[in-house]
């Protein structure tokens, strides 16, 4: 049962309406604030998930070589073509709300935030963990913040925002479905070592969340696709030679 998928796109429609209904009374310094506190909570999430490293050797040439593969194929410029296309598809379910902002500023930030909920790579991990070991704690966490982004984001975008959990909910619980296909084919330590380098990427997002360093997260996503069979040759092929 996808319940960690289900928490996060149901916390995104609500949030939207509330943020579409209440957004008005949210002041700017609340809403630069409580993005500190989001980051401060992105990055204990990283640090739980990094502490279940089995394999420090595979975990950081996984991450390295992963990120360095999303550079060359410029992955990040990938998942915004993916979201522009999305985007297209939301305003052709509802229409455009009247904003303060430029019709340029409202389309950058509503693909900020599609890619954001839809193609972070805490949702992808978390959907992945979460097929694969049923522990869906990292999506319930992401949902609580996605609950009070969604809210913030809506108060200038409108209930449009809510409309991104359908596209969320899809690649999510797709993602869940093929957690669940590859967890007879991985090991207790191959699924710690995937946790370790998804921790590593959460990390990076709290950075990014708090303007410490911009990373590049998006093209790190590629790390987690490594991660288990690097972990996997490292384990039972170079570790008996050491």
């Amino acid at each position: 049962m996808p319940i960690g998928v289900i928490f996060c796109s149901s916390s995104i429609i609500i949030g939207g309406i509330l943020g579409t209904l209440f957004g008005k009374y949210l002041s700017v310094d609340f809403k630069e604030k409580i993005n500190m506190v989001f980051g401060a909570c992105a990055l204990a999430m990283g640090i739980t998930s990094v502490m279940l490293m089995k394999n420090m050797p595979a975990v950081i040439f996984a991450t390295v070589a992963g990120t360095t593969i999303g550079l060359i194929v410029h992955f990040g410029d990938l998942i915004n073509r993916l979201g522009v296309l999305l985007k297209n598809l939301i305003f052709g379910l509802v229409r455009r709300k009247e904003s303060d902002i430029s019709d340029k500023e409202y389309d950058e930030m509503l693909l900020t935030i599609i890619v954001l909920f839809c193609a972070g790579g805490t949702g992808i991990y978390g959907s992945i963990v979460s097929g694969m070991s049923g522990d869906h704690t990292l999506l319930i966490s992401k949902a609580i913040l996605d609950l009070f982004t969604a809210m913030i984001f809506s108060c200038l975008l409108g209930p449009v925002v809510s409309f991104i959990a359908i596209p969320q909910f899809i690649i999510f619980f797709t993602l869940f479905s093929c957690g669940g296909m590859i967890m007879p084919y991985t090991t207790p330590e191959m699924v710690d070592d995937f946790k370790a380098v998804g921790g590593i990427i959460l990390l990076a997002t709290s950075f990014r969340m708090i303007k410490v360093k911009m990373f590049p997260v998006a093209d790190m996503i590629p790390a987690m696709i490594l991660a288990m069979p690097i972990s996997h040759i490292w384990t039972a092929y170079i570790m008996p030679l050491l």
